[in-house]
């Protein structure tokens, strides 16, 4: 089995374009996550290279070495434990169990390689989510504050105040264009 370790995989509909594109390639895999295709049969070096260039022209981009890889591990992890709906563990508990890592080794690394720590990649990934639920769900700030794991919904102005300038509410309140200039692309982060 071959192990695709794939970068920019930031959300469910980039595990359907991976998906699509292998199924257009004919190239056969087990599993495709956040970050990771796992290919059960050897590809040749035209197959490679054509599911390379395929992965580039949708936004991703394969990656060869391990600490890359390990970096964009933390990435899409961390990802997914801000969406987690079910009540947060401690994401430095998460990250070493999901990873199977020392939590100190994957911070220094994180940090050496993205010239940002952990914790500050997992609040803008926060700011990012709550952006998106003030915007699309129907839920209050007390509730997105809750499913964002926050102690509670000043904690949450805060820091949203702190990263984007203006509070939820104030948010909320722009018109439909101006809401939607003020988002960021997770991959972007």
């Amino acid at each position: 089995m071959i192990e695709l370790h794939i970068k920019n995989m930031v959300c469910p509909r980039c595990v359907m374009a991976v998906r699509q594109l292998l199924g257009e390639l004919g190239i056969a895999y087990s599993e495709v996550t956040l970050g990771l295709a796992q290919i059960t049969q050897d590809l040749s070096p035209e197959q490679f290279d054509s599911c390379r260039k395929g992965l580039e022209s949708l936004g991703f981009e394969l990656i060869d070495d391990s600490q890359n890889q390990c970096v964009e591990q933390v990435r899409t992890a961390v990802i997914s434990w801000v969406r987690k709906e079910e009540p947060k563990e401690k994401l430095s508990f998460f990250l070493q169990h999901a990873l199977g890592k020392d939590y100190s080794t994957l911070s220094k690394l994180f940090s050496q390689m993205r010239g940002i720590t952990i914790e500050r990649y997992c609040i803008l990934q926060r700011i990012e989510f709550a952006k998106e639920l003030l915007c699309y769900s129907q839920l209050n700030i007390s509730e997105v504050a809750y499913r964002l794991g926050y102690s509670s919904p000043a904690h949450l102005s805060t820091q949203f105040k702190q990263e984007t300038g203006m509070t939820p509410s104030t948010f909320i309140q722009l018109s439909g264009q101006v809401r939607y200039a003020h988002r960021v692309g997770l991959d972007e982060i």
